[in-house]
């Protein structure tokens, strides 16, 4: 018993529509998931402080504070967190700002029960896999020197070394230039960064991807000697010299 306790996961789901949060807790709990149900965001963020869920499930529209503005304040403390974002939307601005703040995945309403189950466990799984060695490896692991450049991929900071400027990084530009700096020199493929911070490899992503890989570009102009180099129809690759 003890060891399907362990392997449990457990998730935080914040939806204001209690009909709807009762039947998403049921079904996941019949399938091995332990769910806590907060009605609204300001509820989500304090359960989200104490109880420490492995996945965030979060509608958009709700009182108090919306999916976004929980999403934000997570984002300031937990960098790694999976988070899945409910929403009745469908305009892409949407769904690009909730990503930009550091969503992992979508799942516009109305969405099929099994669908969600498998994105959790997806989420979770990839997670836990990427959490593993950096436990091993200390605080360190999370810290770059690139040229001029110091990276806390942490706590999303890029301090370019020489003027002291201090650059606060949005998830996903964090997390994209950890990845490359983890596998410096290593060409890191389109399709696993996709996977891994957008959930799937789809061609809107693809271009989202692009807008990023600009961004970071632009973020290291400073050191000639980093760059970003685009190694055509399979990924990016981090040199400094």
């Amino acid at each position: 018993m003890d060891d399907n306790k362990a392997t449990k996961i457990n998730v935080l789901l914040v939806e204001d529509e209690p009909t709807l949060a009762m039947i998403i807790k049921d079904t996941l709990d019949g399938q091995g998931f332990d769910v806590t149900v907060a009605g609204d965001g300001e509820m989500g963020l304090s359960l989200y402080g104490t109880q420490r869920p492995d996945v965030v499930v979060a509608d958009v529209m709700m009182p108090r504070m919306d999916g976004f503005e929980l999403l934000r304040r997570i984002r300031k403390t937990d960098a790694r967190i999976p988070v899945l974002m409910l929403t009745a939307r469908s305009a892409v601005t949407d769904v690009v700002h909730g990503f930009e703040l550091g969503c992992n995945d979508y799942l516009k309403k109305p969405f099929g029960m099994q669908e969600l189950i498998v994105r959790l466990r997806a989420l979770v799984g990839r997670a836990r896999a990427e959490e593993a060695p950096v436990a091993d490896a200390g605080v360190e692991a999370d810290r770059f020197t690139l040229g001029d450049y110091l990276l806390d991929a942490a706590n999303q900071r890029l301090t370019h070394v020489p003027t002291a400027v201090v650059r606060e990084l949005s998830y996903r530009e964090s997390e994209i230039l950890r990845r490359l700096c983890r596998n410096y020199g290593q060409v890191v493929t389109s399709q696993s960064l996709l996977l891994d911070l957008w959930g799937d490899d789809s061609f809107f992503n693809h271009k989202s991807l692009h807008v990023f890989i600009t961004k970071l570009r632009h973020h290291l102009a400073a050191d000639p000697h980093v760059r970003i180099i685009n190694v055509r129809g399979i990924g990016y690759k981090l040199i400094a010299g």
